[in-house]
């Protein structure tokens, strides 16, 4: 007998979840490489288990492209300006972890229904109730879609919030407690400020609120131990008494040593009180009693008395004040009245504040070591009051971070489909739905060009792109002040007329215009076809360059001639020496230019030449025409030793241009070959075409006309031809028995 037991749940200790089945994916072929096809939701929850390897890229750059800078770098979790698979894949997961259904992430949209979100997670929950929160906020109490706007403009509404969720106050957030707003500008003044997140204004967080916390803490420590220690003698007097005492310490001192030398030897007195020429040197200037020259005097005569004046004339003049002050607070309290201080007197009052000196010398070195006992106690009372603000304004960063969960979520639902269509597979770009890196389409030379990139460095970029075969244009872009360079594929059409220097106008994918000046030129062939007349054009290019240089060398030499003749004609009748004209008289004769005379033997040498050039083209010539019926093929066999290396390097070249280099030089990281082949090419770079429907009014008036020299080249042409095919028999059935090639055929039937 068998027991049944209850089935147990999937999933629990013991009994692990059986694996999901592989998820089947769909691809298109495209650049000669497998492109994945997201089709729903499912697609993009499953990201993590397409192989990498099929991936068409695995690094992009978060600056440079056509894509929202702020979801890249929200993407772009270790903020190191790049976008890779493993950050890709979270993103996908984390958006899919808080949506019923993935497929939302393909609306690409921008807007969110609170009812996508997945209320049986936390994190979906959260977010639902927290966007709940907003639309009432906002006054949209009657609607469940939250757009990215109302998150873009948080800023507005959070600034208009007591409380953002930063953990900064300010003084406007005490409200009406003026008291504690007070304390806010006070540590704000003396412990420096945070700005606040959403308005900028200058506020205190809780570091910079515990530091002055402290040092208020530390200034009332210090206060009571006074107190205890340093203020019997006279009370609460005695720290004015020790302040003054202190301020006239050194000078003091010296004074009292000053006297004891004299005292010493009477002969001392002299060279301890300023000496004459000390007081010269203060003669030379505008005085000023507190001047420090003279502060730097004794304090007062010095004489072997040791008795210091308290007050009147004989003081220094810069000390009086400070005296008077000690006088006051420190003497007359400890000692009565007076007009002069023994040293023994001195030194009781040295003993007596002793305690309080040194109660003065452990203030706390602070920013509020200033401030009197009464302020310091006035801080202190708002202290928990202060530090309670602070812990609600940081209690709102649960609804802030909330908050930028929401404008994540938002701006995946809107971005991640464009992402994944230009970064896992290049669907965008092949489907020519401009793919992010193409930064705009550049008119040119009579086409336009659709593959453009955005270069930070020309040189650097061109090393690696031109692996790429593909004809490259590099060119700087300027608009209102505004610099930007790009690269251009020139993917159709002829490359005789670019060069460096050459014009055209950018726009970018805002639509602006920009001046665009080609910088930096790569060629490559751009077409089969033009490889065909490629020979021929460099062969035409070759003689005009040979018959340039010919000419201007002639001419040159016509130019030295022609001089050297107007200056013998110009010098012809003057006389080449007095005394020999006066013998001699010269007489006028034919005067010849240079090089006049022509040597017989050259004429023979060039005739005999031209002869033997002449009898080579006429063997050749007959040889050609005796093939017969096989010219045609002489005739293509020329045109493919010609053109056929040409068009083979071409066709080598064409079949290996690709979009890899010319992107990795700008900071991506291609996975496949992703071809550019010359269908997609010829889309890429459009030449000038009149629009369908279309016509010319008028022919050109100021085309070349050929006359005279077309209508002999026409005839020469035609002559050949019906050369040739009288040679190959081929009018002998038009032609009378006397003009045809083969006679004796011609007249056999008729025998």
């Amino acid at each position: 007998m068998t027991t049944a037991t209850a089935p147990v749940p999937a999933g629990t200790p013991g009994h692990p979840t059986p694996p999901r089945s592989p998820h089947r994916w769909q691809f298109l072929r495209a650049g000669g490489v497998d492109q994945v096809v997201f089709r729903n939701g499912e697609d993009i929850a499953r990201i993590a288990e397409l192989d990498q390897k099929l991936w068409v890229a695995l690094a992009c750059p978060t600056r440079g492209i056509d894509f929202d800078a702020r979801t890249l770098d929200l993407i772009d979790t270790d903020s190191d300006g790049r976008v890779r698979p493993p950050e890709v894949i979270a993103a996908c997961q984390w958006a899919c972890e808080r949506l019923r259904s993935a497929d939302v992430l393909l609306a690409g949209s921008g807007t969110l229904s609170l009812d996508d979100l997945d209320p049986t997670c936390a994190p979906g929950a959260d977010l639902a109730k927290e966007g709940r929160r907003i639309l009432d906020l906002l006054g949209k109490q009657d609607t469940h879609t939250l757009t990215l706007a109302d998150i873009a403009d948080r800023g507005e509404w959070l600034a208009s919030m007591r409380f953002n969720g930063d953990g900064v106050v300010t003084p406007d957030t005490a409200d009406d407690d003026d008291a504690l707003r007070a304390v806010i500008e006070e540590a704000i003044r003396t412990h420096g400020s945070t700005p606040d997140r959403h308005q900028n204004k200058p506020g205190l967080d809780r570091a910079r609120a515990g530091a002055f916390m402290a040092d208020a803490l530390a200034m009332r420590d210090w206060y009571a131990q006074g107190d205890e220690e340093a203020l019997p003698p006279l009370g609460a007097r005695t720290l004015a008494a020790a302040e003054a005492l202190r301020a006239v310490v050194p000078k003091v001192d010296d004074f009292f040593a000053r006297c004891r030398v004299a005292a010493y030897d009477v002969q001392a007195v002299a060279a301890l009180n300023p000496s004459p020429e000390a007081y010269d040197a203060l003669a030379g200037h505008t005085l000023d009693a507190n001047a420090q020259p003279i502060a730097e005097l004794p304090l007062a005569p010095v004489t072997p008395r040791r008795a210091l004046p308290l007050h009147g004339a004989c003081l220094n003049p810069a000390w009086a004040d400070a005296m008077a002050t000690f006088a006051r607070d420190t003497v007359v309290p400890l000692l009565g009245e007076r007009d002069a201080l023994e040293e023994a007197q001195w030194q009781s009052l040295r003993l007596q504040l002793a305690p309080c000196e040194a109660w003065i010398a452990a203030r706390p070195d602070n920013a509020l070591a200033g401030l009197p006992r009464e302020r310091i106690d006035a801080l202190l009372a708002t202290r928990d009051a202060l530090l309670a603000l602070i812990a609600e304004d940081e209690a709102a960063e649960h609804h802030n971070r909330l908050l930028t969960d929401l404008e994540k979520l938002l701006r995946l639902q809107r971005d991640l489909r464009v992402l994944l269509h230009n970064f896992v597979s290049f669907k965008a770009f092949y489907r020519r739905e401009d793919a992010i890196f193409q930064a705009g389409t550049l008119y040119l030379d009579g086409r336009s060009c659709e593959l453009t990139v955005q270069v930070q460095d020309t040189a650097r970029h061109a090393t690696l792109a031109g692996l790429a075969k593909t004809c490259l244009a590099y060119c700087d872009c300027t608009r209102q002040g505004e610099k930007m360079s790009i690269v251009a594929a020139f993917t159709a059409g002829d490359v005789d007329f670019l060069f460096v220097g050459r014009n055209g106008v950018f726009y970018d994918r805002q639509g602006r215009d920009w001046d665009a000046t080609i910088t930096k030129l790569i060629e490559n062939p751009t077409s089969v076809a033009q490889a065909f007349f490629a020979p021929y054009k460099k062969f035409v290019r070759l003689i005009e360059e040979q018959v340039a240089k010919r000419a201007a060398a002639s001419e040159a030499g016509s130019q030295a001639a022609l001089q050297t003749l107007a200056g013998k004609v110009a010098t012809a009748d003057a006389p080449a020496d007095a005394s020999a004209s006066a013998k001699t008289p010269a007489k006028p004769g034919p005067i010849l230019p240079p090089g006049s005379r022509i040597d017989v033997g050259t004429v023979a040498a060039i005739g005999v030449a031209l002869g033997s050039i002449s009898a080579v083209l006429v063997g050749i010539f007959g040889k050609f025409v005796d093939l017969g019926q096989w010219i045609p093929v002489a005739l293509v066999g020329i045109v493919i030793a010609i053109s056929g290396p040409s068009m083979l390097i071409a066709w080598l070249k064409l079949r290996q241009r690709s979009l890899g280099p010319i992107l990795d030089a700008s900071g991506w990281a291609i996975n496949g070959r992703m071809k550019v082949n010359v269908r997609l090419g010829g889309m890429l770079s459009q030449t000038a075409r009149v629009p369908p429907g279309a016509k010319r009014i008028a022919p050109d008036p100021y085309r070349q006309r050929h006359g005279l020299a077309g209508a002999l080249a026409v005839t020469c042409v035609v002559g050949a031809v019906l050369l040739m095919a009288w040679r190959m028999d081929w009018l002998d059935p038009r032609l009378p028995p006397r003009l045809q090639h083969d006679r004796a055929a011609a007249t056999t039937p008729g025998a």
